[in-house]
C-alpha cells in the first residue's frame, strides 16, 4: 500500500493514487463547465423516465410479448404461484431471452449469483459460436439457461465441504427477472439470477436459503388463512403467501481526492485515526437539508440506472451525518427485493467516480456521528395482494391479524439470538447502540394502540382500539392532520410501523437476504406452532364461534409467555439494559458473542 513518512504524507502507491484521484476530480469539475459545474441533467439522463423504466429487464411485460401464450402462462404459474418449473419451457424461454439480449447489444451471458462472501459473483460466457463455414452465429440453449457450473472450491462454504470438492451448480431462478448490465465502456451483459449449490445440493449462497424460507412461511401462513376461511376472497383464491420487503439504504459520499488521501478509508472504508471535525452533526442541520447540486446530480444518475433495471426507488434525502444520504425503494417480493438491493449497492458504488465521489457503505466510517443501516421493512402478503400485517380499522376485532402479530412476537422472543447473529459483523458492531442505531438487545416496539390490544387479549376479550384523533395545528390555513395512535421508536431494533415491521438493526453493507431468511424461518416455525394449536382446538368442523374461543385462548398463552420482548421505551438507557437482563433477554454485544447462536440446538 505504501508507507507514511515522518511528516505524515503518504508514500508509494497511495501517494500516486491520491494525486491521480485529485487530478481526476479536478478534471471532472472542469469538464462539467465553468458556468454550471454540476449539470442537473447528464447525457445519460436525457430520456423521460417512462421511456427507460425496465428497458434492461426481461420482465413479465417483455415475456408476454415474446413468448408463446401457453409457455408464458405456464411460466407465470411458476413465478407467481410457486409451481415446479417445467423443464420443457427452458428452450423456448432461452431463445426469446437471447434474441432480446442481442437486440440490446449483449454478446455474453452470466449466471449472476450471491455466494457467502456477501457480494455478487458472475462468470461470463459468450453466446457467439462458429457456424462451421468461417462465420458465426448466436447460441443460447435452455440447458445453458437452467444450469451452470462455476468452480465452487474457492468460495466460502461455512465448512460444508473440503477444497478438493470443487463442483458447484448455478440454477436459474425464474422468480427474479433476468436483466442487462452496462459497463462504463459500453459492454452489455445478460445477467440471469441464479441459486448456487454444491454437487451434493448444499446451499452455498444467500438466495437458496431465502427461497426455502419463503416456501416455509407460505406453507404455514396458508394454514392460518384456511382456518379463517380467507384463503378465498373477492380477488380470487389464495395459492401462496410471500414476504415483502422495502429495504432503505444509507450511505456516505466523500470526495475521491479526500478519500485517497486517507489510507484508513482506502483500506478499511472507515477512519482509524484523526481528530473530530470543527463541525459535526451537533445541529443536525444536514438531515433533510437541501441536497447539494453535485450530490443531486449523482443521485439522479443512480436512479436512472436503477430505473432501467426495474428497481422501484422512491425516496432520496440527506441523512443526519454530514456526507450521509439515503435511498429507499417501494415494497417488492422479498426475493426480488434482495436481488435489487445488491444491484442498488453496486450502482451506488459504480456511479460515484463519475462525479469525483467515493460511495462508502461501511456501517460506521466516522466516529461520533450517525452510522449507516439498512432498515429492513418486512411484511407478509397473499398472492392476491392482501397485506397480512395490516391491522385495519377496529383492530381489536381483526383476529386473523392478531394471530399473525402474536406469531411474530413469539418468533422474535424465542429466536432473538438468531436475529442478532444474522446481522452480526465487526462493522455493524461499531454502529449498534447509539445515534439512532438500535442496541444489540433485540426487542419489539408495538406502539400504544397494539400494546393496549395485546394487554386486553392477555386478560380477556379485547373491546377497544385506541384512536389517534386529529392534530389541530392552530392556523386555519393548515389542514387538520390525522394522528396515529402511537409514536415511532428509533431506538427499537424491531418496530411495528403501521402495516409492517422495521428490522432496523441490519447493517448497510450486508446482503439483506440472510436476515430475511432467518426472519422468515423463525416466523414460519411460530406460525406452525400456532396453527397446530388452533387446529387441535377447533377440530374438523370449524365454526366461527369455536375459532374465536380457540384464538383467544392460544393468543393469551402466547402473550403471557413472550410479552417480555415487547418494549416501547428508550433502548439507549442503562435502565433498559438492566430491565432486559432481568427479563432474560439476550444482550449479545458483539459478533464474537452472537455467532455461537448458530450452534445452539434450537
Amino acid at each position: 500500500m505504501g508507507s507514511t513518512n515522518g511528516n505524515g504524507s503518504l508514500g508509494g502507491s497511495v501517494h500516486t493514487a491520491r494525486e491521480g484521484a485529485v487530478a481526476a476530480t479536478t478534471a471532472w469539475k472542469q469538464s462539467a463547465g465553468a458556468t454550471d459545474p454540476f449539470p442537473q441533467q447528464s447525457p445519460r439522463g436525457a430520456q423521460r423516465i417512462e421511456n427507460i423504466y425496465g428497458v434492461d429487464v426481461f420482465s413479465e411485460r417483455v415475456m408476454r410479448q415474446r413468448l408463446p401464450k401457453d409457455v408464458f402462462k405456464r411460466l407465470m404459474q411458476t413465478i407467481k404461484q410457486g409451481h415446479r418449473l417445467d423443464p420443457h419451457l427452458a428452450d423456448v424461454v432461452a431463445a426469446a431471452m437471447k434474441d432480446w439480449a442481442i437486440e440490446h447489444g449483449a454478446t455474453h451471458y452470466t449466471h449472476w449469483f450471491q455466494p457467502l462472501t456477501g457480494l455478487t459473483a458472475e462468470k461470463h460466457d459468450s453466446m457467439v459460436v462458429p457456424d462451421g463455414h468461417g462465420g458465426m452465429l448466436f447460441e443460447f440453449s435452455g440447458s445453458a439457461l437452467v444450469q451452470g457450473e462455476p468452480d465452487a472450491s474457492s468460495f466460502p462454504s461455512g465448512g460444508l465441504r473440503a477444497t478438493f470438492e470443487a463442483r458447484g451448480y448455478t440454477a436459474w431462478d425464474p422468480t427474479s427477472p433476468a436483466f442487462l448490465t452496462r459497463s462504463d465502456g459500453g459492454v452489455v451483459t445478460l445477467c440471469i439470477p441464479t441459486a448456487f449449490v454444491s454437487w451434493n445440493g448444499e446451499a452455498l449462497d444467500k438466495k437458496t436459503p431465502l427461497l426455502r424460507s419463503q416456501e416455509a412461511i407460505s406453507e404455514q401462513a396458508m394454514r392460518i388463512l384456511r382456518l379463517f376461511g380467507t384463503d378465498k376472497g373477492p380477488n380470487g383464491s389464495v395459492s401462496r403467501v410471500t414476504t415483502t420487503l422495502g429495504p432503505e439504504q444509507e450511505y456516505f459520499l466523500v470526495d475521491r481526492g479526500f478519500y485517497y488521501a486517507r489510507p484508513d478509508l482506502l483500506t478499511c472504508d472507515r477512519t482509524l485515526f484523526g481528530t473530530k471535525p470543527p463541525k459535526g452533526q451537533q445541529l443536525e442541520d444536514h438531515y433533510f437539508g437541501a441536497i447539494a447540486p453535485r450530490v443531486l446530480s449523482y443521485m439522479h444518475e443512480v436512479e436512472r440506472e436503477l430505473y432501467r433495471l426495474g428497481v422501484p426507488v422512491k425516496t432520496r434525502h440527506n441523512e443526519v451525518a454530514p456526507g450521509q444520504y439515503e435511498i429507499a425503494p417501494i415494497f417488492e417480493n422479498a426475493n426480488v427485493a434482495c436481488d435489487h438491493q445488491m444491484l442498488l449497492m453496486e450502482v451506488l458504488k459504480r456511479v460515484a467516480p463519475r462525479y469525483g465521489l467515493q460511495c462508502i457503505l461501511h456501517e460506521k466510517p466516522f466516529a461520533g456521528i450517525n452510522g449507516s443501516g439498512k432498515h429492513n421493512n418486512w411484511s407478509m402478503s397473499t398472492d392476491t395482494g392482501v397485506n397480512l400485517l395490516d391491522p385495519r380499522d377496529e383492530t381489536h376485532t381483526n383476529m386473523q391479524f392478531l394471530v399473525f402479530l402474536c406469531a411474530v412476537i413469539r418468533a422474535v422472543d424465542l429466536h432473538a439470538d438468531l436475529l442478532r447473529a444474522s446481522i452480526a459483523s465487526a462493522s455493524n458492531d461499531h454502529r449498534l447502540g447509539a445515534n439512532e442505531a438500535p442496541p444489540a438487545i433485540i426487542s419489539i416496539f408495538l406502539g400504544d394502540m397494539l400494546t393496549d390490544i395485546i394487554e386486553q387479549l392477555e386478560t380477556g376479550t379485547p373491546k377497544r382500539t385506541l384512536r389517534g384523533g386529529t392534530l389541530d395545528l392552530g392556523a386555519r390555513s393548515l389542514p387538520q392532520l390525522p394522528r396515529d395512535a402511537g409514536d415511532r421508536n428509533r431506538t427499537s431494533p424491531f418496530a411495528f410501523t403501521g402495516n409492517k415491521f422495521e428490522f432496523r438493526a441490519v447493517g448497510s453493507s450486508q446482503s439483506s437476504a440472510w436476515p430475511n431468511t432467518v426472519l422468515n424461518t423463525i416466523v414460519a416455525e411460530s406460525l406452525d406452532v400456532v396453527a397446530t394449536r388452533l387446529e387441535k382446538a377447533v377440530g374438523a368442523n370449524v365454526t366461527e364461534a369455536k375459532l374465536l374461543v380457540a384464538v383467544k385462548s392460544v393468543l393469551k398463552d402466547v402473550i403471557k409467555e413472550h410479552k417480555r420482548v415487547i418494549f416501547n421505551g428508550d433502548g439507549y438507557t442503562a435502565e433498559w439494559h438492566a430491565e432486559a437482563e432481568r427479563r432474560g433477554l439476550p444482550n449479545l454485544k458483539d459478533t464474537v458473542d452472537a455467532i455461537p447462536a448458530f450452534k445452539s440446538k434450537k
